[in-house]
């Protein structure tokens, strides 16, 4: 009965705005199908799919944060409607804490919503099935939100978080350094600016030595203690890895104390000789399809593996993901030596044997990719993850491949639109308001 007097949202916004056609070419019952293995026949009903999913799409297309989008969900009409409302609401009706429980729960299959976005593109005809058939590989890097990594910076870090660790257990420190590790990681950076090494250097000692006692005081109050001693295992490890690691030591280091996972990869650009977080491969289809150049597969790489050994796996998870088989290939340098079961269908930059007519045309085409992951980056959340773990990293290039491909499909509405109403008055114009007197 209340909902007599509650205002409908297909009354109060535009029925033909872009969102609100992307919400109906979207098939929100093939998504629920398919995550509902995820998801048990007992006890409290979960959110609903669409209401997350919509959700999820709308932070990517729109390169907003979790908070954000929920913020903007409430004064924002299409946004309720494109996640399933039917009337409007004064009121966020879930928890934020919800996106992130999906994205852990889901995983794997983020992938369903990067090619919802392809199916989508294809039935709306902004993607035709000859351009999945000749596509352009290439890596990034995904930096994750940290700071550049400079030894005092990382040592006051690891005696912040062992200090914040031990207040959440209940240790007792005979000392936290604090107040000291504070003035002297200032220190040290004021002296770096300086170029005083010297005294710099002295800092540094300074917090290693105290970072030192802390390790081997949380391990003397821990000794016997089994519960605590698995709650301390990976910080203290981490903390003791920080203290021991020189400045160019080869092997593995440790860049961040609260994101260990994230990896110093050099991809010799000249504005940022090295980049703090994951390797992430894009692949994008080689011609410009009618509503633009769309990304086919996005997948994050930890472990900083070399280009050529992962080309492989990527071809054949984008010929699972679009469901064609890919002709040609066409990569840059950094991809000889290659491990593709048919090497002649791969064409690298600067390759002169079998590079002529059509095929030189799409090689010449191959750095319109770069231009692609440049739009990830500002306009997507690929510049910047700040998700946690490795998980994190993969869901954020997943999403942010989605986002794009379906902020180009509502670019192609939003046109459609435009040339309907445009030919709409053309025919109203030429209709004589009064016939001509005979």
């Amino acid at each position: 009965m209340n909902d007599l007097f509650r205002a409908r949202l297909e009354q109060i916004i535009n029925l033909k705005h872009e969102l609100v056609a992307l919400a109906a070419k979207i098939d929100w019952d093939w998504l629920d199908g398919e995550i509902a293995p995820l998801y048990s026949d007992k006890g409290r009903p979960g959110v609903e799919t669409r209401f997350v999913l919509g959700l999820l799409l709308l932070k990517h297309i729109f390169t907003l944060s979790d908070e954000g989008v929920c913020e903007r969900w409430v004064y924002d009409p299409y946004f309720q409607y494109f996640t399933g409302e039917e009337f409007f609401q004064h009121a966020f009706p879930h928890e934020r804490s919800d996106l992130s429980h999906w994205r852990k729960r889901l995983g794997d299959k983020l992938d369903l919503l990067l090619a919802e976005s392809l199916r989508v593109a294809h039935a709306s005809g902004a993607l035709r099935t000859k351009d999945l058939e000749r596509v352009t590989v290439d890596t990034t890097v995904q930096p994750k939100a940290i700071t550049f990594p400079t030894d005092a910076k990382l040592v006051h870090a690891a005696i912040r978080g062992l200090n914040r660790l031990a207040g959440k257990h209940g240790v007792r420190l005979r000392q936290s350094y604090l107040r000291i590790a504070k003035r002297a990681a200032m220190m040290a950076g004021r002296y770096a600016h300086a170029k005083q090494f010297n005294r710099h250097n002295r800092q540094l000692r300074l917090l290693r030595t105290r970072l030192g006692r802390l390790i081997r005081d949380i391990g003397r109050k821990i000794a016997g203690h089994t519960d605590l001693e698995a709650a301390f295992a990976w910080p203290l490890s981490c903390a003791s890895q920080i203290r021991s690691q020189q400045r160019r030591q080869r092997g593995w280091k440790l860049y961040s104390f609260h994101a260990p996972e994230v990896e110093c990869i050099a991809k010799g650009k000249a504005s940022a000789p090295y980049e703090f977080g994951v390797k992430v491969s894009i692949v994008t289809t080689n011609a410009r399809a009618p509503g633009g150049q769309f990304v086919l597969h996005a997948k994050a790489l930890p472990g900083n593996p070399y280009d050529g050994h992962t080309l492989a796996a990527t071809i054949q998870a984008t010929e699972r993901l679009t469901g064609c088989a890919i002709e040609r290939g066409h990569v840059d340098k950094g991809y000889r030596g290659h491990d593709t079961p048919n090497p002649r269908r791969i064409f690298i930059s600067g390759q002169k044997r079998g590079v002529f007519g059509i095929i030189k045309r799409e090689l010449r085409r191959r750095s319109a990719i770069e231009a692609v992951i440049g739009h990830m980056k500002t306009d997507g959340h690929l510049g910047r993850c700040h998700l946690k773990g490795r998980r994190g990293d993969a869901a954020n290039a997943i999403l942010t491949a989605a986002g794009y491909n379906f902020r180009l499909i509502l670019s192609w509405l939003r046109a459609l639109l435009y040339l309907i109403l445009i030919a709409l008055l053309g025919d109203f114009k030429r209709q004589p308001a009064f016939k001509t007197a005979s």
